[in-house]
C-alpha cells in the first residue's frame, strides 16, 4: 500500500521519484509512533510522490484511525490518477474534491455506526497535504491544511511554519489576547476549530510556494509539534541530511519529550533544483485566495 498506518514504534519509508526528463527528484522519509500514553495509533501518512499527506485522527472521538485512513486512501487515489500538468487552480480544485470525498466517507461511516447502535459515533481527523507541481510555469509546492497538524518549510538553515493552525489558541494569538509563549500552557491548546468529519467547517487553507523557497518540507501531526519546539525541529532538520533519519529523529524526540500523543513526521527534500525565484509567503497566499475565491 502507498500509505502508512502504523500502530507500532518508529518506522520509515523511502520512495524516490525522478520523472522522465525531469531535473527534480523528491527524496523523503516518514516515521510514526504510538507514543507513551495512547493505546492505539490514530495517525496515518501517505508518501506517494509527488503527493504527501499526514492525517491525525482525533483522540477522544470514535474511530479517529478510520477517519485518518480515509484521508490517505483518497489522496492515494489522487496520486494514482496523476496531477502532472495541473496549475495551482486545477490542483486546488482536485484537492478540494478529495477532501469532499473524505467528508462523505466519514459521514457515511458515522451513519452506519449509528444505525448499528453506536449513537455517539463522530469520527474526525486533521490533515496536511503537500503536492509538487513540477510543470507549472515555476516549479512549486501546493500545500493545504485542515486542523492543527502542521506544514513547515526549511530553507538555508531556517525553519518557518507555512500552515496556520485552525485552533482556539491560534485565534487568541491572532486577536492579541495571548502571546505565542502563553499558548503552550493554555487550557484550550488542544481545541481545534476545523477538522474533517466532526466540525461543520472542514474547509482547507491553501498555500502556493516555489520549490526553491522550500527545498525541505516537513509535514507532522501535533504529536510532534506539540512536544518538540520549533528550535529543536530546526536543529534536527539542520543537522540531519537524510530525510529518513530526520523523520525518525523528530518522532523519537517527541516520544522522549513525553510522547503524550501519536507522533508522525514526513520529511521531503527537493534535489536537483535550479534556483530561479524569490518568495513572499503572505503575498503568495493572498494571491492564491484571490484567484480561487471561496471554495465549496
Amino acid at each position: 500500500m502507498p500509505f502508512g498506518l502504523r500502530p507500532h514504534p518508529v518506522e520509515s519509508t523511502d520512495l524516490r521519484m525522478a520523472p522522465p526528463m525531469s531535473r527534480v527528484e523528491l527524496h523523503h522519509g516518514a516515521a510514526t509512533d504510538v507514543g507513551l500514553v495512547r493505546s492505539a495509533n490514530e495517525d496515518s501518512y501517505l508518501a506517494a510522490p509527488p503527493v504527501f499527506v499526514v492525517a491525525d485522527g482525533m483522540g477522544g472521538h470514535d474511530h479517529g484511525d478510520v477517519a485518518s485512513r480515509f484521508v490517505v486512501e483518497e489522496f492515494a487515489r489522487l496520486a494514482e490518477d496523476g496531477i502532472d500538468g495541473l496549475d495551482d487552480e486545477a490542483c486546488v480544485t482536485a484537492v478540494a474534491a478529495t477532501f469532499r470525498r473524505v467528508q462523505a466517507r466519514i459521514a457515511s461511516y458515522d451513519a452506519q455506526e449509528r444505525a448499528a447502535g453506536n449513537a455517539s459515533s463522530a469520527a474526525g481527523t486533521t490533515a496536511v497535504v503537500a503536492m509538487m507541481l513540477e510543470h507549472a510555469p515555476v516549479a512549486r509546492w501546493l500545500l493545504a491544511n485542515v486542523g492543527d497538524s502542521r506544514i513547515y518549510k526549511f530553507n538555508e538553515g531556517r525553519l518557518e511554519q507555512v500552515s496556520v493552525d485552525h485552533s482556539v489558541v491560534q485565534e487568541l494569538i491572532d486577536s492579541g489576547r495571548i502571546t505565542r509563549q502563553q499558548a503552550d500552557g493554555h487550557p484550550s491548546r488542544n481545541v481545534i476549530t476545523r477538522a474533517l468529519g466532526v466540525t461543520t467547517n472542514g474547509e482547507a487553507d491553501y498555500f502556493s510556494i516555489p520549490l526553491s523557497s522550500a527545498e525541505r518540507v516537513l509535514l507532522c501531526s501535533d504529536g510532534v509539534s506539540g512536544m518538540v519546539d520549533d528550535a529543536l525541529i530546526e536543529q534536527i532538520l539542520g543537522r540531519t541530511g537524510d530525510p529518513r533519519d530526520a523523520a525518525e529523529q523528530l518522532v523519537a524526540a517527541a516520544v522522549t519529550a513525553g510522547g503524550r500523543d501519536n507522533a508522525t513526521a514526513v520529511v521531503v527534500d527537493v534535489v536537483g533544483l535550479a534556483h530561479e525565484t524569490t518568495y513572499d509567503s503572505d503575498a503568495q497566499r493572498l494571491s492564491l485566495e484571490e484567484k480561487l475565491g471561496a471554495l465549496p
